[in-house]
């Protein structure tokens, strides 16, 4: 285990829709990739991309100091940190650059930064790219999330966080119009259907499953009346953690935050012509794509059909 984090660079997962399905991950890369002896934990990421979802499944019990409710913890606890290792004061310290930076000057931040790692504390960073050249050392875990959920230990020759930036920042809106697609798709999904119904991922697009029994709805007809809600650019807002809204319509969500802010914003959506049969899981997978690659996308996945396992 050791030797498999020390030859470690850089890995790449699919950054899943809706919080439950964010924490296992979390946890799984935890359990992975994450050293007792890692003390500075940068994380890179646009707001809404999931970062808190990844980082309370990573260090469960945490305490965030941007709650996703609004709600931020004054004074920040880092600048607050004692002078010694008092017995309750904590291990592991959290702090957003890109909101602390209206409040504290980025150079005190980067002071209380390293001050922590000097006296043994782990200190988890969102927004790290923000703060790193004032820090002068990259971070010993990187995290970046886009569609993706890149995580690199990286060493002298890199990677440097801008570069994790770059990926991330660019393929973040796939992910977000997929996500808003995939909910559009299950408001004209029947009921029976819908709430049997999975979800996966493929890259620029989505995967609804269905275990066991092929769905009867016509899929021509889905994409149809998805594309004219598109073509309507209708609203989709937050509601609650467990619904959005779009347009008039509430609809149930595991990830409501991770969307575009109209349909208008989606791009060539397309729906794969025909259900795909997983033998090995005995699931009926129902494909969709966005992005000016769609087309090509949904062909290529297809060819899958021709290996031994599909069909």
């Amino acid at each position: 285990m050791i030797e498999r984090k020390s030859t470690h660079i850089l890995s790449s997962y699919f950054a899943p829709r809706g919080a439950h399905r964010m924490y296992a991950l979390g946890q799984q890369l935890a359990q992975l990739y994450l050293s007792p002896t890692d003390k500075l934990i940068g994380i890179i990421g646009e707001a809404g991309s999931g970062k808190s979802a990844l980082i309370r499944g990573m260090f469960p019990g945490l305490e965030l100091t941007n709650d996703d409710n609004g709600v931020y913890v004054r004074p920040l606890p880092l600048l607050e940190m004692d002078q010694g290792f008092a017995f309750f004061s904590p291990h592991t310290y959290h702090l957003d650059i890109r909101f602390e930076n209206g409040f504290t000057q980025m150079n005190v931040l980067a002071d209380a930064i390293s001050e922590a790692l000097d006296k043994g504390r782990r200190v988890v960073v969102e927004h790290f790219d923000l703060i790193y050249p004032l820090l002068g050392h990259n971070a010993n875990l990187l995290l970046g999330v886009g569609e993706q959920v890149l995580i690199a230990r990286p060493n002298i020759f890199g990677p440097e966080p801008d570069e994790i930036k770059e990926t991330v920042y660019k393929t973040l809106p796939y992910r977000l119009m997929a996500h808003s697609a995939e909910d559009i798709c299950e408001m004209f999904i029947n009921e029976f259907d819908v709430n049997r119904c999975g979800h996966d991922d493929v890259r620029h697009g989505f995967a609804l499953y269905f275990p066991d029994t092929c769905p009867t709805f016509d899929i021509k007809e889905l994409e149809a009346k998805v594309q004219e809600i598109i073509r309507q650019d209708v609203p989709i807002t937050y509601v609650d953690d467990a619904h959005i809204s779009i347009g008039d319509n509430i609809q149930p969500c595991t990830g409501p935050r991770v969307h575009v802010p109209h349909t208008g914003l989606i791009q060539n959506f397309r729906l794969m012509d025909h259900f795909i049969y997983d033998r090995f899981k005995r699931r009926y997978l129902l494909v969709g794509c966005v992005g000016e690659k769609s087309d090509e996308l949904l062909k290529k996945l297809d060819n899958r059909r021709q290996m031994p396992g599909w069909d």
